[in-house]
């Protein structure tokens, strides 16, 4: 009866992540809309817009390198709760200076939401290895996929929530209010995460991946990501607002349902993805590829005078549906690549790649949206960056499939 016990006794722990997690994914989705509508409804411009989330993507390439060596060193417990402080302190931050709202104040909140993120985001995920017995494939990529697919959709809310919050009770009150939900969220895991002792020391230089499958992976994530944020996460809702004319609301609840219909895929493409031989080395270059079919049609479309409102919503659901399918699968295999006992290291490697590739694509979002002066040609050059980043995210996740078959013929 004792492994039943403890079975059940890491499934509660892991209960206790999994809502902290959500507590911090809902208010990190508002965030990031309330910051980007509300910057440009006082008169922003697009890349000043955008260098307010380099810092939060830059800190995060930082925090995830070191964040794995934290969580290998002070245990998980230790990250998550640094997370959902930090996401307290600059929730709370922006509440009590809404009304004199610089750019100082702007990028000092983003520099703690980027580091809160990636400490809970690597504790959390790290959290999966330790709940599935042996580390068996198929239930691992299902509690990966679920945990990551479920946290999309929540920042999905988050979204929407951000704008109907901006257009309700404006900036302070929603900044106010998600404080206290984050705080909520940190009693909650404080309680009900178990206290570990410090480990033995593990150095930093540790955190460099020694596996060329994990070193492979995560260059193909830093491309990937690159790819979404080249034109998803600033060029795509400027465009939509100020070219197609689309309300606070439209905008926000459109990014919203787009990003739930994303994390509602990732939870179930498992079902998919576990139909090939041997999901850690099949269909990751297959999938990659895939993802050029609805950004060419989008570079091609929109010069041609193609209705842009029906072919942006056909275009990114297409690619929300491949981009969500291969972001489980990597989610997945960097959990079955990493060691067992300091999984944090191989995640934070891998979220350290993540994080940069958010950052190159933030910093080619809004460079080039602003050079080509916005509108049609400001997006449309965008996509034609992300299909570039695509091409080679799809190079890097040949040499990853390449080296996993190796790996496998030779044991």
């Amino acid at each position: 009866m004792q492994p039943d016990s403890d079975s059940r006794s890491q499934y509660r722990v892991f209960a206790t992540v999994t809502g902290a997690y959500w507590a911090f994914t809902l208010t990190d989705g508002a965030l990031r809309t309330l910051v980007l509508l509300h910057l440009h409804a006082l008169g922003f411009a697009p890349l000043e817009i955008a260098s307010m989330f380099l810092l939060y993507e830059g800190l995060g390439v930082v925090t995830n390198f070191v964040g794995g060596w934290l969580g290998a060193r002070f245990g998980l417990r230790a990250l998550i709760l640094a997370g959902l402080s930090l996401q307290v302190v600059a929730t709370a931050g922006l509440a009590l200076r809404a009304g004199e709202l610089t750019v100082a104040v702007v990028l000092a909140a983003q520099a703690l939401s980027g580091v809160a993120k990636d400490l809970t985001k690597t504790g959390a995920k790290s959290y999966t290895k330790q709940v599935v017995p042996g580390g068996e494939a198929g239930p691992l990529l299902r509690v990966v996929s679920r945990l990551t697919g479920s946290k999309n959709a929540l920042k999905g809310v988050g979204l929407l929530l951000g704008g109907v919050l901006l257009g309700s009770v404006g900036f302070k009150a929603a900044c106010g209010g998600m404080a206290v939900l984050l705080a909520a969220g940190l009693t909650g895991a404080a309680l009900g995460l178990p206290r570990r002792g410090a480990t033995r020391a593990v150095p930093l230089s540790a955190m460099f991946a020694r596996d060329r499958r994990i070193r492979w992976l995560s260059v193909a994530r830093l491309f990937l990501f690159g790819s979404r944020d080249a034109w998803f996460v600033l060029a795509l809702p400027v465009y939509l607002r100020e070219s197609l004319g689309w309300s606070f609301t439209a905008v926000s609840a459109f990014l919203a349902l787009w990003v739930i219909a994303y994390g509602t895929v990732q939870a179930s493409a498992p079902r998919w993805i576990a139909r090939s031989s041997d999901p850690r080395c099949s269909g990751v270059g297959g999938w990659t590829w895939a993802l050029l079919l609805p950004l060419a049609a989008i570079a091609v479309g929109l010069p041609m005078g193609l209705a842009p409102a029906p072919l942006l919503v056909a275009g990114l659901g297409l690619f929300g549906v491949l981009f969500a399918s291969l972001s489980a699968l990597h989610s997945y295999l960097i959990v079955e690549f990493a060691e067992r006992d300091r999984t944090s290291l191989g995640v934070g490697f891998y979220y350290t790649a993540n994080a940069a590739g958010r950052l190159v694509g933030t910093l080619i979002s809004g460079v080039l949206f602003q050079a080509l002066g916005g509108g049609r040609d400001g997006l449309v050059a965008c996509v034609l960056a992300s299909i570039v980043l695509v091409v080679c995210a799809g190079l890097a996740s040949s040499s990853l499939a390449s080296h996993q078959r190796a790996r496998i013929a030779t044991r």
